[in-house]
């Protein structure tokens, strides 16, 4: 893989390949890793050369530092001992959206927004031992000192596995869909691999796209090929000229979809499957959509006054309560619909006194 640092293609089919094999891949990080991919005790170190806009040599500097004076205690300790030479605003960026500074601090979004102040105050400091004006002394000071961050707000899951992405150019520590898997269930939406082995013709299949290419045909209609990934693998789709022209906007890397997909036999030697994508419609859209029929059962424990105010909006979905005590249960509907979508769902998952939810 070290031979490969720069081919994202090949680093994210290694990859896949790692992770089939139940091999253990150690995410970026910058006291645990090297400059290229190390394979120690049966894992995989990820290599930060492969990091995107971060560059061999420069990490190789900042490796060396680690193993010559012991790894970096903190993100000020960091700050204190590399050199301004190694870590410009892009390698910076790079490191940070790959994580090889969770360690020390999750909120990447807050470094992200700090690069310039951090760059300056990385400069500050070999300035400052250039003029030979830090000593032994100095150096313990410099360790002491706190870093103020600007203002700041977290990334989503989703925004932190976007940028993830744009520095790996794949995902390695968590996928966009992992999230919704019990939605998946309910809406029978499958991963592309059950859906092409079953006996079905059409189904619904989830995708985060990877990759588009848009191309021409001989007579001038436009179609894209779409490398989509979920949680089990990666699939390529052609999507031709109306479903490309009506979703150019926003199909973009990252993105994730649902799919219906139709399948279609082609009979000869060997017999194929031909897979044609008859509708795209963006995950978010399908997870927003409010369900027209909800039943919630609760424990004797419920907090009524909690759910009030979690199902306070009115909206389209009918809303039936059972309540159970011992061995006996109490079924209510409330008199007018109320807004109930997939960010719901999962608020009243998380409540212990909540049994079951049926849509």
């Amino acid at each position: 893989m070290s031979t490969e640092l720069t081919n994202t293609s090949k680093l994210r089919e290694f990859v896949e390949e790692l992770k089939k094999l139940n091999i253990e891949i150690v995410k970026p990080s910058i006291n645990k890793c090297f400059s290229d991919f190390k394979s120690i005790e049966g894992k995989l170190y990820y290599g930060l050369g492969a990091i995107k806009n971060v560059g061999f040599e420069a990490i190789t500097n900042i490796v060396k530092e680690r193993e010559k004076n012991g790894v970096f205690k903190s993100f000020v300790d960091f700050i204190n001992r590399v050199s301004a030479k190694d870590v410009n605003k892009l390698q910076l960026e790079g490191l940070v959206k790959a994580g090889v500074f969770d360690e020390f601090d999750k909120d990447r979004n807050k470094i992200v927004n700090s690069i310039p102040k951090i760059i300056q105050k990385i400069k500050n400091i070999n300035d400052d031992k250039e003029n030979h004006q830090s000593n032994l002394f100095d150096d313990q000071q410099y360790e002491k000192e706190e870093f103020n961050f600007e203002p700041s707000s977290s990334w989503s899951l989703k925004e932190l596995l976007s940028e993830e992405f744009k520095s790996l150019g794949f995902y390695l520590t968590n996928h966009p869909l992992n999230e919704f898997e019990e939605i998946f269930n309910q809406l029978n939406i499958s991963s592309y691999n059950k859906f092409y082995e079953n006996d079905l013709n059409e189904g619904l299949v989830a995708g985060t796209i990877m990759s588009i290419q848009e191309k021409k045909s001989a007579k001038g209609t436009p179609y894209a090929i779409v490398k989509f990934s979920d949680k089990k693998a990666e699939f390529e789709l052609f999507l031709f000229a109306e479903i490309l022209v009506s979703n150019r906007d926003k199909l973009k890397e990252s993105e994730s979809f649902v799919l219906t997909l139709q399948k279609d036999r082609i009979t000869g030697e060997d017999i194929k499957k031909r897979i044609n994508v008859r509708k795209i419609l963006s995950l978010e859209d399908v997870i927003n959509k409010p369900y027209s029929k909800v039943t919630i059962e609760l424990k004797d424990n419920y907090n009524l006054n909690e759910i009030k105010h979690l199902l306070s909006i009115k909206g389209e979905t009918t809303i039936n309560l059972v309540i159970k005590d011992k061995n006996k249960q109490a079924c209510y509907s409330l008199q007018e619909k109320r807004k109930f979508d997939f960010n719901h769902l999962k608020v009243l998952k998380a409540k212990k006194y909540v049994e079951k939810i049926t849509v």
